[in-house]
């Protein structure tokens, strides 16, 4: 078997196993997987890299992938600093998402009419999540919230015009793993800080589900294309 199926098969796996201890809201097990799940996915990506001779490394999509790592990695201690370090960190894997797309995009090809109408429906969620947990949101979190909602949505964005630009199955995949991320992040805002417990199924279940296969969805997307 390949070196790529393999960290391809250790992702799935620890995903599956990590994902269990999410369902079961074990916290403790949850921690300790989390910190080697993007390691396999970016490991994935150098490996499947490696392996074809027209391709070579993008460097934006492998920080982009580090620096999820670290956020993760940032998040598992609890409390209102580790949150912020933590998204600062995933600030960064958007930037570099953003600069991944920006490379395929032709501005000229974007249909206008349709990007505004999408950013308009991206800050308006944004700020309906925010509108919703501020409430039992520290004040001087809620901007730098807000800001962080507005770079995924900004990423969202991007790889909106790169599917514009270049129509294909990988743009496709890519935008899909995008409103992953972005409604992952969305949930984790609400099980973080809104006054109902309830209101997520499963809690952080569904925020690791969307974000590992949308990171997933990110990264076999620009494989393909």
């Amino acid at each position: 078997m390949k070196a790529n199926y393999l960290f391809l098969a250790a992702y799935m796996i620890l995903c599956c196993i990590h994902l269990y201890h999410s369902w079961m809201d074990d916290r403790a097990k949850r921690a300790k997987t989390k910190p080697f799940l993007l390691l396999f996915l970016l490991l994935y990506y150098l490996a499947s890299i490696t392996a074809d001779v027209n391709k070579s490394i993008n460097i934006p999509l492998v920080l982009a992938l580090l620096t999820s790592w670290l956020g993760d990695v940032l998040l598992i201690p609890h409390g209102h600093k580790w949150f912020v370090i933590g998204g600062i960190s995933f600030m960064f894997c958007h930037f570099f998402f953003m600069c991944v797309y920006y490379e395929q995009i032709s501005f000229h090809a974007v249909p206008w009419l349709v990007l505004l109408p999408a950013a308009v429906l991206y800050f308006g969620i944004a700020l309906r999540i925010i509108m919703a947990v501020r409430d039992n949101t520290p004040r001087k979190m809620i901007p730098p919230m807000y800001f962080y909602l507005l770079m995924n949505s900004m990423m969202n964005l991007f790889a909106l015009m790169q599917l514009f630009s270049r129509p294909s199955a990988g743009t496709v995949t890519a935008l899909a793993g995008a409103v992953l991320f972005y409604i992952s992040d969305c949930c984790l805002f609400l099980v973080r800080y809104h006054r109902r417990q309830d209101l997520i199924f499963k809690k952080h279940f569904t925020v690791m589900a969307t974000y590992l296969l949308g990171e997933f969805l990110i990264t076999q997307g620009m494989l393909m294309i």
